[in-house]
């Protein structure tokens, strides 16, 4: 008798960060380095359109695309930034569903798509689930990404190359001069280069680079779970030419069919929340951290985003998780997770300061044997 369920589906495993948490939930009183969402709150002005919104009885379907008030501000915003007036925008269910409906527009069974390991959980296992194959460069130790190599894995059955910066879960930034080349040497081979922007705001030590800056043709991914903490939201959206994003909202009426409605509001209203003060915060636990850590644990200073990504002392990510979680009730991401390497584990700092100082001591506890 043929399996309950497709082979397809059972090749997908429990996110590791998923069982971090499982893990913590039997812990009592954990220092949870593990989760990766802010820790500030959500604006003020946003959880107000979000009431007036439940109250107002917005609570239905909307257009596929997202509601015209805040697609057509997010699409003009685009536009304007990059000066492509032709770019077209679709709001989806969160960038998850973006980066979802990106791939199943691309992707054919034996496209390959080009990924930097360390990379996000989600990469891997959604291009495989679509038949596609994952040709992975290794970044490390430094974490930055030699054009070269990614020239030397591109071939004919190359549809994508997949691009996060700043990067889960290494917080390393590309610098212009590889955006600019990573966009023009798509534009040569005529392949997509998708660009997964949902840390933009976390750039502390330059600004932010788009290579949709370079190139017309570049597809990119982003939303609101990270720059205004609306992660229970489920509101992002995509960008880039208009065949690739008229079919991505194509297939999001047959898949999440849209964002949801009152998400949609309270994201329109946070598109005016002053942010600075959360995003300063959120550097100055990033500076915390690396000098706390500074002499104990090998590791490159993240540019950007929330997460610190140190060389496990012993050698195996997996084997210090299991010892932070056993001696010290330190709930941290082995870098297995994110690719192939068992060499790193994540730290994510957004906590309160109480708990990053405990984490700091019990990492340096563990370094010290």
């Amino acid at each position: 008798m043929r399996g309950l369920i497709s082979r397809r589906a059972a090749a997908f495993d429990s996110s590791g960060i998923r069982k971090a948490f499982d893990r913590a939930a039997t812990i009592a009183d954990p220092i949870n380095l593990a989760i990766g969402q802010p820790d500030f709150a959500m604006p003020v002005a946003a959880r107000e359109a979000a009431k007036a919104a439940i109250d107002a009885g917005r609570n239905g379907y909307t257009p596929t695309q997202g509601i015209p008030q805040l697609r057509d501000r997010l699409e003009a915003t685009v536009r304007a930034e990059l000066h492509q007036p032709e770019r077209r925008l679709c709001v989806t269910s969160g960038s998850s569903g973006a980066l979802a409906l990106v791939l199943m527009t691309l992707l054919d069974p034996g496209d390959e798509v080009v990924i930097f390991e360390p990379a996000f959980v989600m990469y891997r296992p959604l291009v495989e689930f679509l038949g596609g194959r994952v040709v992975a460069i290794d970044t490390a130790p430094s974490f930055r990404i030699d054009v070269a190599r990614v020239a030397e894995a591109i071939r004919p059955a190359t549809r994508a190359i997949l691009l996060n910066t700043p990067a889960n879960p290494t917080g390393a930034v590309a610098d212009e001069a590889t955006v600019r080349a990573l966009a023009r040497l798509a534009d040569d081979h005529g392949v997509t280069l998708i660009s997964d922007e949902l840390y933009r705001s976390y750039c502390y030590d330059a600004p932010f680079v788009s290579p949709a800056a370079y190139s017309e043709h570049v597809v990119v991914i982003d939303g609101f779970s990270k720059s205004h903490a609306m992660t229970g939201w489920r509101v992002g959206w995509v960008h880039g030419p208009r065949p690739i994003v008229d079919a991505c909202t194509m297939l999001q009426q047959y898949t999440f069919v849209c964002a949801p409605q009152v998400g949609q509001w309270a994201a329109l209203a946070a598109l005016d929340a002053p942010m600075d003060a959360p995003l300063a915060a959120c550097r100055r636990k990033r500076d915390r951290l690396v000098d706390g850590l500074r002499g104990h644990y090998e590791f490159e200073v993240p540019g950007g985003a929330f997460y610190l990504y140190p060389r496990a002392p012993a050698g195996s990510g997996q084997a210090f998780v299991e010892r932070a979680a056993v001696q010290e009730k330190l709930i941290v991401v082995p870098g297995n997770v994110f690719g192939a390497a068992d060499s790193h584990f994540r730290i994510a700092y957004t906590v309160d300061d109480r708990t990053l100082d405990r984490g700091i001591d019990a990492l340096v506890r563990l370094a010290r044997g």
